[in-house]
C-alpha cells in the first residue's frame, strides 16, 4: 500500500474536528487493509511503531530532522532553521520546502507503508558510533521520495509531533464500525484495556473477528490499563454505596506499579506504561525470588520508608528513584517497599474477572517472606464508625487516605475503567479543598516583572473522554519556585505548536500553545461557574463552564500520567456537585 494514501487520510482527519467524521474516514481506510497492514497503520496514526510499553522509542531531535530536510530540499541549513523558528513544526517546514524543492530528483521511488515502517524501525534501532548521521540519512532517503504531505507526517512521526486528532477511543469506534457491530464496542475496548496494544487488537479483530477478540486475555508482557476509583464526600456515603460492608485499604502515597513476574524476568510498569524496572531493581529482585508460582501480574505501590522505624515517608522521597543515573546509590539512600494490593494474572490464569476477595486471597498466598514486599493494610468494615477508625489509622501511618473496595460477587477488576467498585477518600476532603487535580498543560503566558522573559503562567485543562478534547479549568500562576520557572522551557517546549491543537477546547488564547502532554498536580480553593473556562460548558449554566478558583501548583509533576490520564471533565463535574452538598 502506498504511504501517500495513508498520509492523505491523516491530512483529512487533521482538517476536521468532528469525531464522527474522523471515525468514518478511518473506517473507510481500515476496511481496505489486510490485518498486518492494518496493525502498522494503526500504530502510525498514533505516531508510533509499536505499543506504548515497547522499550525502544522513536525520536529524533529537531536539529537532526532539519538537517535531513536541508539535505533533501537543497535549501541551506540557515534557511531551514529560520523557517523552523517561524513555523515551530519541522513537519510544516518539510511540507513547505518539498513544494519548492531546489534539487529535483532524477530517480525516485514511491513510498510504501512497508518501506516507511522499515525505514522508521531502522531509525529507531540505530545506535552507537555515527548513529545520528545514519538516522539523518535514513530520514533524508525517505524524504527524497516523498511528496509534501508525506514529508509533513514523516517528520512529525520521527519528532513525536503526530497529532492528527484521532485518539484511542476514535480508533476503537472505527474498528468496531469496520469489522463488528456497535454493540461489540465494549468487548473491543476491553481487549485494548487488557493488552494496551491497539495494533494487536486491530489485527486480531480483522483476522479473527469477535470470537478472537473475546479470547484476548491478560498476558505477561502486555501491561493492563489500571482500574480507577470514584470519589464520595463522606465515609457515611461510601458505606451506604457499599451497602454497609466493604474492604478498606490504606491509600499509599507512592508510585503505582504493575509487576509482570516470571522466574526469568520481572518488568515493572508505571500507569502510563513506562518501564520502571531499572528504577526499582531491589523490588524487582524481591518479587522474582519471593513468588511461589511460575508467573503473575500484580499491582502495588512503591513507597519510601524509614528502615529504622518502618514509617512511610512523603511522596517526594520515592521520586528520587525516578532518576536516570546513579541508581546504585539511590537504592541505598532511598529505601523502598512495595505494598501489594491486587493480582491480575496467576500462573497463566486471567483472574481479573474474579471477585475482589478471591483475588486478595490469591495475592496473599502467592509470595514468600521478603522485607521489601508487604501486603497492603486491609480490613473488612461494616459501619461508618469502623470506617472512620480505619481512616484515622491510615492517616496516622502516613497515608493520604483510604480505598474502599466492593466485596460483592460483581467486584471484578475493571481494566481502564472508573466505577463505584472502588471509591477513594483522602485527607484533603477534610480541608478547604475537596481534592487535588491532575491537569494537562495546554498553553503558557509570558511573565512580567520578575518573570519577564520566562513563562509566567500556564493554561491548564481537564480531559473530556466523551468528546476526546481537553477543556480548560484554570490559569495557573502560583506555586512556582525559581527552579521550576527555569525548568519550564525544557519541560514544555518540545510540545510547543504554533496553532491551537485540534483537541484543545479553549476560549482563552495563551501566548504559546502546547500539545497536551505534561500533567501537573494542582490544588485550589473551590470549583465555580466560569464564563471563560470550557470544562462542563453549558452543563450547570448556559454559557458557563467550571473553573478552579485560586489554583496553586503543589510542586508535583505527574510524570507517571499521560495527558489522557488527567482529571477528567466528568470527575470535575462530580467534585463540583460534591462541593455543593
Amino acid at each position: 500500500m502506498l504511504y501517500s494514501d495513508i498520509a492523505s487520510v491523516f491530512d483529512r482527519i487533521e482538517r476536521t474536528s468532528s469525531r464522527l467524521e474522523m471515525t468514518s474516514i478511518l473506517s473507510d481506510l481500515f476496511r481496505t487493509l489486510d490485518p498486518l497492514s492494518l496493525r502498522n497503520v494503526v500504530y502510525l496514526s498514533q505516531g508510533k511503531l509499536h505499543p506504548d510499553f515497547f522499550p525502544q522509542k522513536l525520536g529524533m531531535s529537531d536539529k537532526l530532522v532539519l538537517k535531513a530536510i536541508s539535505l533533501t530540499s537543497g535549501f541551506s541549513d540557515d534557511h531551514v532553521e529560520k523557517l523552523s523558528v517561524k513555523e515551530g513544526d519541522p513537519g510544516t517546514v518539510a511540507e513547505m520546502l518539498m513544494k519548492e524543492k531546489k534539487q529535483m530528483a532524477l530517480f525516485s521511488e514511491s513510498l510504501t507503508v512497508e518501506r516507511v515502517m522499515k525505514g522508521l524501525i531502522a531509525i529507531e534501532s540505530s545506535d552507537g558510533k555515527d548513529s545520528q548521521e545514519r538516522k539523518m540519512k535514513l530520514l533524508a532517503n525517505m524524504l527524497h521520495d516523498s511528496d509534501p504531505v508525506e514529508a509533513r507526517y514523516l517528520c512529525r512521526i520521527v519528532t513525536g509531533r503526530m497529532r492528527v486528532g484521532a485518539g484511542s477511543m476514535t480508533i476503537l469506534d472505527a474498528l468496531a464500525s469496520s469489522f463488528a457491530d456497535k454493540s461489540d464496542r465494549p468487548e473491543i475496548e476491553r481487549a485494548f484495556n487488557v493488552t494496551c496494544d491497539m495494533g494487536l487488537v486491530a489485527e486480531t479483530l480483522a483476522s479473527g473477528g469477535m470470537d478472537a477478540i473475546r479470547n484476548v486475555k491478560v498476558t505477561i508482557g502486555n501491561p493492563i490499563k489500571v482500574m480507577l476509583a470514584e470519589r464520595l464526600p463522606s465515609l457515611n456515603e461510601i458505606m451506604e454505596r457499599m451497602e454497609g460492608r466493604c474492604a478498606m485499604e490504606y491509600k499509599y502515597d507512592g508510585i503505582r506499579v504493575q509487576a509482570h513476574i516470571t522466574k526469568n524476568e520481572v518488568k515493572l510498569y508505571s500507569r502510563r506504561l513506562e518501564d520502571l524496572t531499572k528504577n526499582f531493581p531491589d523490588i524487582a529482585s524481591s518479587l522474582k525470588h519471593a513468588l511461589k508460582g511460575k508467573e503473575a501480574i500484580v499491582e502495588g505501590e512503591c513507597v519510601s520508608v524509614n528502615v529504622n522505624d518502618g514509617k512511610m515517608l512523603p511522596f517526594q522521597e520515592v521520586t528520587h528513584r525516578r532518576r536516570k543515573h546513579g541508581m546504585e546509590n539511590a537504592v541505598k539512600e532511598y529505601p523502598v517497599r512495595i505494598f501489594l494490593f491486587d493480582i491480575l494474572q496467576n500462573d497463566g490464569e486471567d483472574v481479573t474477572l474474579r471477585p475482589y476477595t478471591e483475588r486478595r486471597d490469591i495475592l496473599s498466598s502467592s509470595f514468600g517472606d521478603d522485607e521489601n514486599i508487604i501486603m497492603s493494610n486491609m480490613r473488612i468494615v461494616t459501619s461508618a464508625e469502623e470506617a472512620e477508625s480505619f481512616f484515622n489509622e491510615a492517616l496516622s501511618a502516613g497515608c493520604e487516605g483510604i480505598m474502599a473496595k466492593s466485596i460483592s460477587d460483581a467486584s471484578v477488576y475493571r481494566a481502564g475503567s472508573r466505577g463505584f467498585l472502588w471509591i477513594k477518600y483522602k485527607k484533603d476532603y477534610h480541608t478547604e479543598t475537596i481534592d487535588t487535580y491532575d491537569l494537562a498543560v495546554v498553553g503558557a503566558f509570558y511573565g512580567m516583572g520578575k518573570r519577564k522573559g520566562r513563562y509566567g503562567a500556564l493554561l491548564m485543562a481537564s480531559y473530556d473522554s466523551e468528546m476526546q478534547t481537553y477543556a480548560t479549568v484554570c490559569k495557573l500562576g502560583t506555586g512556582f519556585d525559581d527552579a521550576f520557572l527555569d525548568s519550564m522551557p525544557e519541560l514544555l517546549d518540545k510540545h510547543k505548536t504554533n496553532e491551537r491543537p485540534a483537541d484543545v477546547d479553549s476560549k482563552m488564547i495563551p501566548d504559546v500553545w502546547f500539545v497536551p502532554s505534561v500533567v501537573l498536580e494542582i490544588t485550589g480553593a473551590e470549583l465555580s461557574l466560569s464564563p471563560i473556562h470550557t470544562a462542563a460548558a453549558g452543563v450547570f449554566k448556559e454559557d458557563a463552564g467550571l473553573g478552579l478558583r485560586f489554583p496553586r501548583f503543589t510542586g508535583r509533576i505527574r510524570d507517571d500520567k499521560g495527558a489522557e490520564d488527567s482529571t477528567s471533565v466528568s470527575e470535575i463535574m462530580e467534585l463540583y456537585e460534591m462541593q455543593r452538598m
